[in-house]
């Protein structure tokens, strides 16, 4: 939060070992920001905080799975502990799966796109509402789609469902919570060439990857929204790279 102490400047970034969560939280290091990494694999996490620490900044190691309520809570905790209140979160972690018609889906996959997009989304902004409001505020940036805002034929009905909701989920926060500084953004990029791009049915090549926008793109409009200044709420914001249709 810009005008914030030092000390208040915790970050807690959920998908932090790759792609958008990983830059994003490169980015805020360079800022200032403690930064907090959260992602599914050990190895890419710790991977992550190294490139945190490369900037100067300070590192936590929180590898988790955003299904796993117990884990998520845990982890949280770890971060309080360590810092004190989160007052930064950057929802990046997602999940798609290359079946994605209605011919061919997996209910079971479905279940663990709405798990991972949406109900891990609130998993984690729950947790950190509580230290926002006695930290008089606080920023959360969910890094949703495109696919929330535009039909996108071949996303899967799973996926743009799952992050459709997240518009909503944002909205109710930003007229609940933002009497008391609380602010979220619903952040809808376009194609980003990044490893999630595998799992598409049909991966796209490298000429169509040079087209797309860069996890690097994306943290810049992250960073812009953590930065804005504390009277100044972006409440939805999308970003495309030219020529996507």
């Amino acid at each position: 939060m810009v005008g914030a102490p030092a000390n208040a400047r915790v970050l807690w970034v959920t998908g932090g070992g790759s792609g958008m969560g990983r830059a994003a939280a490169v980015a805020a290091a360079a800022s200032g920001w403690k930064v907090a990494i959260s992602g599914r694999r050990d190895d890419a996490v710790a991977a992550a905080a190294d490139d945190v620490r490369q900037q100067g900044a300070e590192a936590l190691e929180v590898p988790v799975d955003v299904r796993d309520g117990a884990a998520l809570r845990e982890a949280h905790e770890r971060i309080t502990q360590a810092w004190g209140p989160v007052t930064g979160l950057v929802v990046s972690a997602g999940l798609n799966a290359p079946r994605r018609s209605w011919s061919d889906q997996s209910m079971d996959e479905f279940s663990d796109i709405v798990e991972t997009n949406l109900t891990g989304v609130a998993r984690a902004v729950d947790l950190v509402l509580p230290g926002m409001r006695a930290a008089g505020g606080g920023s959360i940036v969910v890094i949703s789609s495109r696919s929330a805002w535009r039909f996108s034929p071949g996303a899967g009905a799973a996926y743009m469902s799952s992050k459709a909701a997240l518009g909503m989920l944002v909205a109710s926060l930003n007229d609940e919570e933002g009497a008391g500084g609380i602010k979220a953004c619903h952040l809808c990029p376009g194609d980003v060439d990044s490893d999630f791009l595998a799992l598409r049915p049909n991966v796209p090549n490298g000429e169509q990857r040079a087209a797309m926008l860069s996890p690097e793109d994306v943290a810049r409009s992250v960073q812009f929204v953590l930065e804005s200044p504390r009277h100044v709420r972006v409440d939805e914001l999308v970003i495309t790279p030219v020529g996507q249709r």
